[in-house]
């Protein structure tokens, strides 16, 4: 593409990736590929789409010392463009991967967290870049699934992520950027080998660009034909998976017990990422198979995955997100008003009315010198009402179906040291009202 058609091819490109897509974030750090995709953008507003809606969005990370300046200049671009600017500072967490993966994982938190409804988000990778990533996948023995590299239209947990420019190279972003004099920020930690994107860019794709020009184009049709791949994989096993996952979205042992070690490993895989889990190694995944899902009826087998964690409980496989440990905590609740229970377990309330007929659904009201609390760990035996003997509290969650990690997040009513219910499972014997005393119904509401 010489410097003369530029624009105009651009411009048609861009509209045609948009689709019907018309209110537009950018995510704008102010080097070329962003600054290019913006000014394409307003260009494409001001000439043929007058309803686009477009606003760009910069992320502060504070890891350079030019940081604040680069603030300053993507204001005065958007400024200059009539578009609307914003800056979401973030702070990075580098224990789990590095400086690389944390800055990318926060960029992507801040857009989920500022992005208006129905706002599309647009990214600027560019077919180099595209290429960068399938080289990447392939350093770190990802199967087809990691080398499909980036998708230009995707889904993100709550909006909708395009990268229109991924089949654009950056020698045609420099014509354009040249054409419309556009200034743009260098990030001074591009020229650092270290980081192994840079190490690419900088030591080994400039020698194979030069060997075969068309290296990156070819590398993007691979990564194409994986994405496809696997695609057709989730077609095929869609039916099965479903089959196999409950509406909790717990998946069943018996069923991947007679399939091949293949098939079982790909519903796995697809099992894992429709719960948003990162991706395992293949070893990782030989553990959760061998080492969780095949562990002992008795064993609180565990593979961490990230932020998640798969679990078993009767030939079931659970991801869970690590909770909050409440064992300790001891809440005092004035049934008058409703209770907001910790790490988003919902509230506990009186009933103004009846809700249900079933009679073990109310308790007494405290007697004289009662005093109410909410604990979330039983002790002891447990004499619920409906069984003809006590029964050890680790023996009655048992037999009532409760998963050993939702024990203690379960609210227990107690008047004074008295476990009185576990509202939604049992009462107990203390909790029954004598000579006509006044009983109420507690209600457990989880949002």
């Amino acid at each position: 593409m010489n410097s003369h058609s530029a624009a105009s091819f651009l411009s048609e490109h861009l509209r045609i990736k948009m689709g019907d897509a018309r209110k537009l974030c950018v995510a704008f750090s102010g080097g070329l590929d962003s600054t290019v995709l913006l000014a394409g953008l307003a260009e494409l507003r001001d000439t043929v789409l007058p309803e686009i809606q477009l606003r760009a969005l910069h992320v502060h990370h504070g890891l350079s010392q030019f940081a604040d300046s680069w603030v300053t200049h993507c204001h005065a671009f958007c400024l200059q463009h009539n578009i609307a600017f914003s800056v979401a500072h973030v702070q990075l967490n580098v224990q789990d991967g590095g400086i690389e993966a944390a800055a990318r994982a926060a960029r992507y938190q801040a857009f989920a967290e500022n992005l208006a409804k129905d706002e599309v988000l647009l990214t600027a990778q560019h077919l180099n870049d595209q290429c960068e990533t399938f080289m990447l996948a392939l350093k770190r023995g990802s199967g087809p699934a990691g080398l499909s590299a980036m998708s230009a239209d995707s889904f993100s947990p709550g909006y909708r992520l395009l990268r229109p420019l991924l089949s654009i190279s950056r020698a045609q972003l420099e014509d354009y950027a040249s054409e419309h004099h556009l200034n743009w920020i260098e990030d001074d930690s591009n020229q650092d080998p270290r980081f192994d994107r840079n190490f690419l860019r900088l030591n080994i794709l400039p020698e194979l660009y030069q060997r075969w020009p068309h290296f990156a184009q070819a590398t993007a049709r691979s990564a194409a034909l994986c994405a496809e791949q696997e695609s057709l994989l989730d077609e095929l096993l869609s039916e099965a998976l479903s089959r196999l996952t409950d509406s909790q979205g717990s998946l069943a042992v018996e069923g991947l017990l007679d399939v091949s070690d293949v098939k079982r490993s790909a519903l796995l895989r697809r099992w894992l990422a429709g719960r948003g889990a990162k991706m395992p190694s293949r070893e990782q995944l030989q553990m959760i198979w061998n080492e969780v899902a095949l562990s002992r009826e008795d064993a609180q087998a565990q593979l961490r995955l990230g932020a998640l964690t798969v679990r078993r409980f009767r030939q079931r496989l659970y991801l869970l997100p690590e909770f909050q440990p409440l064992k300790e905590v001891v809440l005092n609740w004035d049934p008058a008003q409703s209770l907001t229970l910790p790490d988003g377990l919902g509230t506990l309330s009186i009933a103004s009315s009846p809700v249900a007929d079933d009679e073990n659904a109310f308790v007494r009201q405290p007697r004289a010198g009662e005093i109410v609390s909410i604990r979330f760990q039983a002790h002891g035996n447990i004499e619920k009402v409906g069984r003809d003997r006590a029964r050890q509290a680790k023996k009655l969650w048992s037999e009532l179906g409760v998963p050993p990690w939702q024990r203690d997040r379960i609210p227990l009513i107690y008047y004074n040291e008295q476990l009185i219910a576990a509202p939604g499972w049992f009462i107990t014997r203390q909790a029954l009202a004598e000579d006509n005393e006044a009983q109420w119904q507690v209600i457990w509401s989880v949002a």
